[in-house]
């Protein structure tokens, strides 16, 4: 397995990705900015009106069978036609964290069937997790989707399906990140 990959993402004046809109879902929002750069590596985060950091590892919760449906259907990130991407930062709550692995687990997929329901949006919707919680910042995860313009009601579909899991009753703090380049 290869080393975690630091991701930055930092909002400012400037940037390839325009940020079109920024809300809170839960808690509080991030302040408002006109651009988001994202960079990779251990490389620090230039200086903005706020950065997000979280790493990329191994995947986890899943199954065998569901780790193999993921590689087939994944596509990578910055496909041409994708100009359209939304970043959702996430935070759950003490009692989530306070739960075993496999209560974790049963909620996730067992009862929300969150790993299910993004199966299905796959390959118009490109996505990467980022797990936050262990670096210190402010969010457990950050969440980065991509897709293009002609997806954007799929993608909809995807995000208000996820937050009608019993899951998402352990968020305490999300934030919805719209954002587009030409």
């Amino acid at each position: 397995m290869a080393a975690p990959l630091t991701v930055s993402f930092t909002a400012g004046l400037s940037g390839p990705w325009r940020i079109d809109s920024v809300r809170p879902v839960v808690g509080e929002v991030l302040p408002i900015a006109v651009a988001l750069s994202v960079s990779e590596g251990a490389t620090a985060a230039e200086p903005g009106v706020w950065s997000l950091r979280g790493t990329i590892s191994n995947l986890r919760y899943t199954t065998v069978a569901e780790r193999t449906a993921l590689v087939a259907r994944q596509e990578g990130l910055g496909r041409a036609p994708s100009t359209r991407a939304a970043l959702i930062p996430i935070r759950k709550t003490q009692a989530w964290w306070d739960l075993a692995q496999d209560e974790r687990r049963e909620i996730l997929e067992e009862r929300s069937r969150h790993i299910a329901i993004g199966l299905r949006y796959l390959p118009a919707v490109a996505r990467r997790l980022h797990h936050s919680r262990d670096l210190g910042e402010p969010f457990d995860f950050l969440t980065w989707f991509e897709f293009a313009p002609a997806e954007a009601d799929a993608f909809e579909e995807l995000v208000a399906s996820l937050r009608a899991t019993p899951e998402w009753a352990y968020v305490d703090r999300e934030v919805d990140v719209r954002l587009s380049h030409d």
